[in-house]
């Protein structure tokens, strides 16, 4: 940066002043680098009011950000006798909230004189405002806060069109600072929330068990329709040979539903040992679930067990999608629920519902199922599943299961919501 460039700084003349232009090029330098060294936001924001309120041989300095979502004007720091730090002010209030407004420097040479003044501020603080210069933090076009330095420090307390100009050169350095660390940070957030939905997917993966045989008479799946699901599903032998099998839908997503979704089928699991009724079952784990999870947190689960020596299933419902049982007539029934989910109401009760299977099949699937929407724009719904559940019905379990999953989220389809079945295929003999 040289003499012609300081020069083209409007109002900027440097006559036979050779020092003074040395000084204001160093600063400039000084402070360019500094702001783009930094990705901090703090230390960005530290750095820009602290240096400019030395260099420019003021009383006090603060540096306003607009909110979003107030649309205050927010003091984030501030260099002086007095801390405002946190100090609000309306759009419309003030020398600052003219600056971001008009979106340029205002230089106030007696504050008495001018009409937008907010001496409120002085009047909380007893710091006697005199002369205010005031610049625009602007970033991509559109204003986002304010840089403000208050009584300058010479002979006259004035601030002249140097100070004018160079606080406009440094507002607008740090402006591109202050947007590069907003943007770093966002970089960051968006990591560490990518990390955070990689951990609650590999936890849900975890909890789901391995692919069963092929003749074995319970095959779930989960299709996520991001990267993290909120639906889950178990099926375990008991050592009297009954098969317990689970499949719920946690509300919410990310960490927090992931936990959820590993506590409830980890109790699931671990109580079904010692708890063979499925109703006793959630009622057990219902009360941990209400006093332990977070605030506003559900499950919606059905769990039961099934024994292949009789072909029938016991279960219970809280507050899931009514599973449907194809009769080996290929005729369909609906059995709803009638509790609520899980984490609701502490002393729900869970009726149990049993059916023989014998050579019959019971479908649980989660509402990203029947919500999902294909190719005409439409619902599949319940019927869309019996019919496609018609379609499919000779093929061997796990590909039946496979097969759903693909048509439902087959080319053209739009993924609204996880995905989730259990199939209990029970034979025809015995």
């Amino acid at each position: 940066m040289g003499r012609a460039m300081a020069d083209s700084i409007p109002g900027t003349t440097y006559e036979n002043d050779d020092q003074t232009l040395e000084e204001y090029l160093d600063l400039l330098a000084e402070m360019v680098q500094s702001f783009a060294t930094s990705l901090d936001l703090a230390e960005t924001l530290t750095n820009t009011v602290h240096r400019i309120k030395e260099h420019l041989h003021t009383e006090a300095a603060t540096l306003f950000l607009l909110d979003a979502e107030t649309h205050d004007l927010v003091c984030k720091e501030c260099s002086g006798p007095v801390d405002i730090t946190g100090l609000r002010i309306g759009l419309d209030q003030g020398v600052v909230g003219r600056a971001v407004r008009e979106g340029r420097v205002q230089m106030i040479r007696d504050v008495a004189q001018d009409p937008d003044f907010a001496g409120f501020v002085d009047e909380k603080t007893g710091f006697s405002t005199r002369s205010i210069l005031c610049a625009p933090l602007a970033a991509q076009g559109e204003s986002f806060g304010a840089l403000e330095v208050i009584n300058k420090c010479s002979d006259d307390g004035l601030f002249d069109s140097r100070d004018s100009s160079l606080i406009r050169v440094l507002a607008s350095s740090a402006s591109l600072a202050i947007h590069n660390a907003r943007m770093a940070r966002a970089l960051l957030e968006q990591e560490r929330m990518r990390k955070e939905l990689e951990l609650a997917r590999e936890i849900q993966l975890s909890l789901l068990p391995a692919p069963a045989a092929p003749d074995f008479p319970v095959h779930g799946i989960n299709a996520p329709a991001l990267e993290v699901s909120g639906d889950f599903f178990d099926s375990f032998t008991l050592d009297d040979g009954v098969i317990g099998f689970t499949l719920g839908d946690v509300s919410g997503k990310g960490m927090n539903a992931a936990l959820l979704m590993a506590k409830t089928s980890s109790l699931l699991h671990c109580l079904a040992r010692d708890v063979p009724r499925p109703g006793q079952l959630l009622a057990r784990v219902n009360k941990e679930i209400c006093e332990s999870s977070t605030r506003g947190m559900f499950v919606t689960v059905v769990t039961g067990f099934y024994d292949p020596r009789t072909h029938r299933a016991c279960w219970a419902n809280a507050g899931h999608q009514p599973p449907l049982f194809r009769r080996v007539d290929g005729s369909y029934e609906e059995i709803p629920a009638s509790a609520p989910p899980l984490g609701i109401v502490a002393e729900a009760e869970f009726p149990e519902f049993e059916l023989d299977l014998r050579g019959g099949s019971l479908y649980v699937f989660s509402d990203g199922v029947t919500e999902a929407y294909g190719t005409d724009d439409q619902p599949l719904e319940v019927e869309g599943l019996q019919r496609l559940l018609d379609r499919l019905e000779g093929l061997p379990s796990q590909q039946l299961l496979e097969s759903i999953v693909g048509e439902i989220h087959r080319k053209g389809g739009k993924r609204r919501d996880d995905a989730t079945v259990l199939m209990i295929r029970s034979a025809r003999s015995g």
